[in-house]
């Protein structure tokens, strides 16, 4: 049964070694994903699982370990559990293993993998599916909102971004899993918001689950929503 949640995004600028000089403009970021982390490993989880986009459906059971070597760094995340073989895990799912190991958090730990285009009923049935492997599971869900939310935005400006990414922080913010599943796949796309289909994982965990909701964090640095919101 779900019994917390964290929801973060998942910006490789999180990390201040890639950052560089840049890093103090998102410390306000980082505070509120660390107290979201936390309050997550707070509620006493026996297991936790991560979930991000990924370029394929893909399941880390026994551990999994990415790098930041892309952005010129040569530093990596692994989960708190496990060896470090089998593939390595995608760039939101390293995000949230960075954010784990700056936790400190020694719990059993999946992750999970889902592509962009992932059908809603598919992921909420992944969720609810989540939801049962323990008797007590916490989700770290990594997801940005849309990339048009300027004109400097990675996907430009688009007047549709700023109602989306609001409807999206009401959700979250009141854990509210009818909202979040009733995201539009095809608009999310066009907005460029890398979070729907973790954000309906988590709807379909939390169905259930009668938790209560936190935003934390409501701001579009760079032109990308960036949201952060506790459920327990």
């Amino acid at each position: 049964m779900l019994v917390a949640a964290a929801v973060c995004p998942c910006p490789p600028l999180l990390v201040p070694e890639v950052a560089a000089g840049a890093a103090a403009e998102l410390d306000s970021l980082r505070a509120a994903c660390a107290e979201a982390v936390e309050e997550l490993l707070a509620a006493g989880p026996e297991l936790l699982v991560l979930v991000g986009e990924g370029p394929q459906a893909e399941v880390w059971t026994e551990g999994g370990a990415g790098s930041f070597q892309q952005y010129g760094v040569p530093i990596g995340a692994r989960l708190p559990t496990g060896g470090v073989s089998g593939p390595e895990l995608s760039p939101a799912l390293t995000i949230g293993a960075w954010l784990l190991t700056q936790a400190g958090a020694q719990l059993p730990t999946h992750a999970c993998a889902v592509p962009a285009d992932a059908p809603v009923e598919r992921m909420l049935g992944l969720g609810e599916g989540l939801a049962g492997l323990a008797d007590r599971v916490g989700l770290l869900v990594l997801g940005d909102g849309s990339a048009c939310r300027s004109l400097k935005a990675p996907g430009y400006l688009d007047d549709r971004a700023e109602a989306y990414d609001a409807q999206v922080a009401r959700a979250l913010g009141a854990a509210d899993t009818a909202a979040l599943a009733g995201l539009d796949p095809r608009l999310s796309a066009e907005l460029l918001a890398a979070g729907r289909a973790p954000w309906q994982v988590l709807a379909g965990a939390g169905q259930q689950a009668g938790l209560g909701g936190r935003l934390r964090y409501d701001e579009a640095p760079y032109g990308v929503g960036y949201f952060v919101a506790s459920w327990s």
